[in-house]
């Protein structure tokens, strides 16, 4: 059985919906464990035990979440080299843009040499007041169905021995 790891931080809501929308996807597949975790709790034997990866965070003054910035500070060096070529999708809930956030780690992701199998799916709520960023989201169907689509598509590919 091949395992995909979802790991998010949401403090608003989109991003645990993304992701959860990526695990009904990759729960498509019999052959397949997804396991949802958030960053916080994920660590280095997660990312070792895992086949495939999809990193699912909020866009945090135009960057990838604090939380997630210190599950990857957490586990960068201590897999280093023993994860290379395995596959991820990057999951963005973003505010403006979520490009920043999504070539942030890209970046983190070349250092692992991970295969990127789907460019970022970034969502943008257009969330600029503090009122608007702060206030609980809701995701819409069309980019839940997409979040739905990398999920399924990616524990495909490991099921399939693509990846």
């Amino acid at each position: 059985m091949k395992r995909l790891l979802i790991v998010f931080h949401s403090k608003t809501g989109g991003t645990l919906q993304m992701a959860q929308a990526a695990l009904r996807g990759a729960q498509s597949e019999p052959d397949v464990d997804p396991n949802l975790v958030h960053a916080a709790e994920a660590g280095p034997d997660d990312l070792l035990a895992a086949d495939g990866y999809i990193f699912a965070t909020p866009e945090n003054l135009a960057m990838m979440s604090g939380m997630m910035k210190d599950f990857f500070d957490r586990t960068y060096y201590s897999v280093l080299d023993q994860i290379v070529g395995r596959p991820y999708a990057i999951l963005i809930c973003a505010g403006s843009d979520g490009e920043n956030a999504a070539r942030q780690i890209q970046r983190i992701a070349t250092g692992w040499r991970l295969k990127t199998m789907a460019e970022p799916i970034i969502v943008c709520t257009h969330a600029q007041t503090p009122d608007a960023i702060l206030a609980p989201k809701q995701i819409g169907d069309f980019d839940l169905q997409r979040c739905e689509e990398i999920g399924a598509a990616l524990a495909a590919g490991l099921s399939l021995g693509i990846y």
